[in-house]
């Protein structure tokens, strides 16, 4: 064996929960550690750790991730009931991937891994499509009431001097309802639509950003004229350079273009928007298991991972000894993407060729007929073969 590829910088490792867990062993031992003298910074982020150091663990591998500036993260569990006694947590902790978002201020990327064999749903889809999802505030940091009869619902806003304004959400004279109040943050929005940016010149497409502001013409509307600002005064004579453009449109607009698209473009969303349209393409595209993420900083912070859970049902079957069948791919590339960009940043080229190297055999074998069982069922291949994890 020739000498093994060094490393200058540490990546930050996050290992994970249950079957992911499994595989991220596996992708270390057969893929990596042959051919790459590893160094990283290692936080287990499985849910036993995570309640021995009351999720301690999760600040900490996301505070070394500012300090390193890139991360790979394994899939983790955040846990509901069924998962408190079946862990015995001391409380129910918050998403790893929420408590990391918010310390580095992160936008997520998400893009299928396109493979020949695997036509999408909508088959004039041949380029991928990158969801951008703003990951703070809105329905996810809300306030919300159950209101009786008869009562008025108000917004007071008190300035800093004391002085109250109020705005009638509505008089529940007749009925009673619900009631939920949602902010967000416009320094959070600029880093956002920073990120955005960035991410689209990095990888040279187009960036669509669509709301809805002529219904919500003070919320949905900050967020278009902050990303119209930055991107007059930052970006536009950046973009026109690259040869991509900045479009904005309706968030309802945006949906039937995207479908009538070939794709190949970022399409930024609200965290909301975000959260559904992501689900919707990457079905669309075929596979979870295909979906590449990374969280990107708006001072240039990278954190990887995989777009979908922990395999629970998979990891069950495996503990009783029996043949699992996981699609290993998104992992294969969350430690791919974060090798690329440790080399590109510590201008290691022989780091980072060998992450594409990695890719492009992933990819290949998949397209000479190898594959588990979710991209078995969907691939048209003559000469396919279904094989375990």
């Amino acid at each position: 064996m020739a000498d093994k590829i060094q490393m200058t910088t540490p990546l930050v490792e996050m290992d994970g929960d249950e079957m992911t867990r499994i595989i991220w062993k596996m992708i270390k031992d057969i893929l990596i550690t042959p051919y790459v003298d590893l160094k990283t910074d290692y936080y287990d982020l499985g849910l036993v750790h995570r309640n021995e150091t009351n999720d301690q663990v999760t600040v900490d591998s996301a505070e070394a991730t500012k300090k390193y500036g890139v991360a790979v993260k394994c899939a983790t569990i955040t846990p509901n009931a069924q998962r408190m006694t079946e862990y015995d947590l001391k409380e129910m902790w918050k998403s790893p991937n929420g408590t990391i978002r918010a310390i580095l201020d992160g936008t997520v990327f998400r893009a299928p891994i396109i493979v020949k064999g695997i036509t999408p749903l909508l088959p004039t889809w041949t380029k991928p499509i990158t969801i951008a999802r703003h990951a703070y505030g809105d329905v996810y940091k809300n306030t919300e009431m159950q209101v009786e009869q008869g009562s008025k619902c108000e917004l007071v806003c008190t300035d800093k001097d004391g002085k109250e304004t109020r705005s009638l959400i509505y008089d529940f004279k007749d009925s009673s309802g619900v009631i939920q109040g949602l902010h967000n943050k416009d320094n959070s929005i600029r880093s956002f639509a920073k990120a955005c940016f960035n991410f689209a010149l990095d990888t040279k497409q187009d960036l669509w950003f669509a709301t809805k502001d002529t219904i919500s013409k003070k919320y949905d509307h900050r967020f278009k004229d902050i990303f119209a600002e930055i991107y007059e005064n930052e970006y536009k004579a950046k973009f026109e350079a690259a040869g991509i453009e900045y479009f904005y449109t309706l968030i309802d607009d945006a949906v039937a273009r995207v479908v009538r698209s070939n794709g190949g473009y970022i399409w930024a969303c609200k965290n909301y928007d975000g959260d559904v349209m992501s689900d919707m393409v990457a079905t669309a595209f075929g596979s979870l298991g295909m979906m590449t993420s990374v969280l990107v900083s708006p001072d240039g912070v990278y954190e990887y991972e995989a777009a979908h859970g922990t395999v629970t049902r998979h990891y069950y079957k495996h503990l009783k000894g029996e043949e699992t069948s996981t699609n290993s791919v998104a992992t294969i590339f969350a430690w791919s993407g974060a090798l690329k960009k440790r080399g590109e940043l510590d201008g290691n080229k022989a780091l980072s060729e060998y992450a594409e190297k990695l890719e492009k055999a992933t990819v290949q074998t998949i397209e000479e007929g190898v594959m588990t069982g979710d991209l078995y069922v969907l691939s048209h291949l003559e000469n396919k073969k279904k094989v375990n994890t």
